[in-house]
């Protein structure tokens, strides 16, 4: 899990990806900046249509961002056309979050796996397919799968299946989106530490989205927190669970179970009142003021810096 390296592998700056609907306007994603090194992984966390996976497609191009840089490897991903943009198709792969709806019901696993072998020319014949067998191997599957249709396989194989894609181009980076969400409990952990085997075998990096607080401790290196399309929280995972600064991760924390019954039953849960504002309407200062149980008066005119507030850990927030 851990990196060994300092190099960052990718830099978001300002990225933002707005959506026109009826007669108004999305701001999914609006502002948000974050690096990643090279095979560590990332984790970023908040509630359904916070923006997260919103923020994973436009980074691998799959949405055109409205405003900012994708920095991946030293060049802007958003700038790339023809050649260069099919290289880093390859460099750069997602993981989906439904393996129900990701995989195509008409395909065999083995051409769903050889798809992007075969886009990019890479091998035919004899070799394309020891390739596949060899990915099957590699994510607990077996060769006598490849002859098979998706709906053979239960959820958490199919899943597996999507992570052979993925690695088919052999690439650096790997997007996962919510990648255990649809998944049984049982099922979710091997998935995790499937992926945890293939990162320290292959060196790669993640970006893990996920909604899930207690599973995203397990497999990342640092967390990044998003509210209504911003990122109020980023630091080092053990950080963020022992030493939480924003009220939005301290109520999302406080909604995670613990083991001990001792300490279930005397620790206090944070409650947020009221709903998700809309991202077509946000509230203006502090995205996060109209359900912030320490919301000031300036938390509403003016929205806070996300700054550094202590050495590693990043917050946007005026308590600090």
């Amino acid at each position: 899990m851990k990196q060994n390296n300092n190099e960052i592998i990718l830099e978001v700056k300002n990225l933002k990806k707005h959506f026109n609907v009826g007669n108004g306007v999305v701001k999914a994603v609006d502002g948000v900046n974050f690096s990643i090194k090279r095979g560590e992984t990332l984790g970023l966390v908040g509630e359904s249509g916070c923006g997260k996976s919103t923020t994973g497609r436009t980074i691998i191009r799959l949405y055109e961002p409205t405003e900012g840089e994708v920095i991946f490897k030293g060049r802007d991903v958003t700038k790339l056309k023809g050649r260069e943009l099919k290289k880093f198709n390859r460099e750069m792969q997602m993981i989906f979050q439904d393996p129900y709806a990701s995989l195509n019901p008409r395909m065999t696993v083995a051409d769903i796996i050889g798809e992007g072998i075969d886009i990019h020319n890479l091998l035919s014949g004899k070799e394309r397919l020891e390739r596949i067998y060899s990915l099957l191997d590699t994510v607990g599957l077996n060769r006598e799968h490849a002859n098979r249709f998706p709906h053979e396989f239960s959820g958490g194989q199919r899943q597996r299946i999507g992570i052979a894609r993925a690695l088919a181009l052999d690439p650096d980076f790997i997007i996962a989106d919510e990648p255990i969400s649809a998944l049984d409990v049982s099922i979710q952990a091997q998935v995790v530490n499937l992926l945890q085997d293939l990162q320290k075998e292959k060196g790669l990096t993640y970006l893990f989205i996920a909604h899930d607080l207690s599973m995203v401790k397990h497999i990342s290196d640092r967390i990044g927190v998003m509210y209504l399309g911003h990122l109020v929280e980023l630091t080092e995972s053990i950080e963020l669970y022992e030493n939480p600064l924003h009220p939005y991760t301290e109520a999302l924390l406080s909604a995670i179970p613990i083991p001990d019954p001792e300490i279930e039953r005397t620790r206090q849960r944070i409650i947020l009142e009221g709903d998700v504002p809309s991202p077509m309407n946000p509230p203006s200062g502090c995205p996060f003021r109209t359900r912030c149980p320490k919301a000031m008066d300036i938390c509403a005119e003016k929205r806070p810096e996300f700054k550094e507030a202590q050495p590693g850990h990043f917050v946007a927030c005026h308590l600090y």
